[in-house]
């Protein structure tokens, strides 16, 4: 398991203090996957959100490449905040470590310290947005679409 000084440095665990990461520590989980593995499939149900601690993973929705997520990025935030199948895909690209932090686990955070469920909710609403802005300047950039 990684130590709490060294996650702080990540935007999902910005703002919290050593201590507070220190006691979620034991919510999470650590999960190894090979290259070329699915960690998420689209259309599939999805209960945890994934850390990405070291490799990197594609995101593709009806087998097109979204984006690819890197060291220190979390995903499937999505399926968690909204209970919805998963919208996308993820695929390892490389050998790829991630800690996980499951529905069920996040409610007992809540249950424990809404300090620290609140801090981790608006960093991952503040990386949902940022990921929304690239979206929106992508589209942008693009040419019209017609419907």
């Amino acid at each position: 398991m990684m130590n709490p000084s060294a996650l702080q440095k990540y935007a999902l665990f910005g703002g919290l203090m050593e201590e507070q990461i220190e006691s979620i520590l034991p919510f999470m989980h650590e999960e190894k996957y090979g290259a070329d593995e699915l960690l998420i499939t689209e259309g599939k149900p999805n209960d945890k959100i994934f850390f990405l601690v070291e490799g990197q993973v594609a995101v593709s929705k009806k087998e097109i490449d979204l984006a690819r997520f890197s060291e220190g990025e979390a995903f499937g935030e999505m399926e968690v905040l909204d209970v919805m199948p998963a919208a996308a895909s993820i695929k390892s690209l490389s050998p790829v470590i991630v800690l996980t932090i499951s529905n069920k686990s996040l409610r007992e955070i809540y249950k424990k310290d809404i300090t620290t469920f609140t801090l981790m909710l608006m960093n991952l609403a503040r990386d949902l947005v940022r990921r929304l802005r690239k979206m929106d300047e992508k589209f942008a950039s693009s040419p019209p679409i017609f419907f």
